[in-house]
């Protein structure tokens, strides 16, 4: 996918957009945090945050807890840019996928995607229940065909 969307006056880049995202789905973040999250340098965070402050899109707090601390905050045009991102990369996706692929194609991936949801539903707790037998079947499977 591409690095930046076309249309706004200035795109996000995929790492603005993910600091966009952790600001808003986490809450108020120091930048070294925000730099765990990420993976890299808190060094390397400071430009960018930079930028999106200069853009309105995050801004500069003191912590509540510890007034040595600045929180990083996303605000309405980072979460404005954000939805417009996430928006812009939908629609490129799905023209993507109506150019590129057959609808039978579609379908094993709507499949593919159904399936990803189920599996992502899955109680990790039940993984010694449901584990396969030396037979390969799971628990309660033992009259159900391959």
């Amino acid at each position: 996918m591409r690095a930046e969307h076309q249309g706004s006056p200035e795109p996000l880049t995929r790492l603005s957009s993910s600091i966009l995202a952790n600001l808003k789905h986490r809450g108020p973040l120091a930048i070294s945090e925000l730099a765990a999250i990420e993976g890299v340098q808190a060094q390397s965070l400071t430009r960018v945050v930079q930028e999106l402050e200069r853009q309105g899109r995050v801004a500069r707090r003191r912590s509540s807890t510890d007034k040595r601390r600045q929180d990083i905050a996303v605000t309405e045009a980072g979460e404005q840019a954000l939805r417009e991102h996430v928006r812009d990369g939908n629609a490129w996706l799905a023209s993507a996928l109506a150019r590129t692929l057959t609808p039978a194609e579609r379908g094993l991936l709507r499949l593919a995607g159904e399936l990803m949801q189920q599996l992502a539903l899955v109680d990790l707790d039940l993984t010694e229940r449901t584990a396969p037998e030396e037979d390969g079947r799971r628990p309660g499977e033992e009259g159900r065909a391959r």
